[in-house]
């Protein structure tokens, strides 16, 4: 006698893994979605922290000139993700769904200006 599977048992787990494909992948790019504007708010606060420690030198060493957009870029340790560009001195991200974001920098600070990412309204 032989042992296979029927037809009806093969049915229903391709089935259950539609189901389980149906309910991952939605997850998944939520999850992605997710992170990377958790990686764009990690990026406004080391410009911020970058910002005011650049301040601090020029401070000690009796400069008082302004930072601008090209000097905070080079003073952060790794490049700026995709999601992220430069124009003079506002930094523009743009989330997954197209939404942006605006900050300038201004009086030596990062501020938040024009923003549709609900999750980086607050900042």
């Amino acid at each position: 006698m032989k042992k296979a599977f029927t037809m009806v048992e093969l049915i229903f787990v391709i089935v259950i893994i539609g189901i389980l494909t149906a309910i991952a992948v939605p997850k998944f790019t939520t999850t992605r979605d997710d992170a990377i504007i958790s990686k764009g708010k990690v990026a406004v606060a080391a410009m911020r922290s970058a910002i005011a420690m650049e301040r601090q030198k020029l401070i000690l060493r009796g400069k008082f000139d302004d930072i601008n957009g090209s000097m905070v870029e080079g003073l952060l340790d790794y490049n700026l993700s995709d999601s992220w560009s430069r124009r003079d001195n506002t930094f523009t991200f743009t989330d997954p769904s197209g939404n942006k974001c605006d900050f300038d920098v201004e009086n030596n600070k990062l501020i938040r200006k024009d923003c549709n990412v609900t999750a980086m309204q607050k900042l």
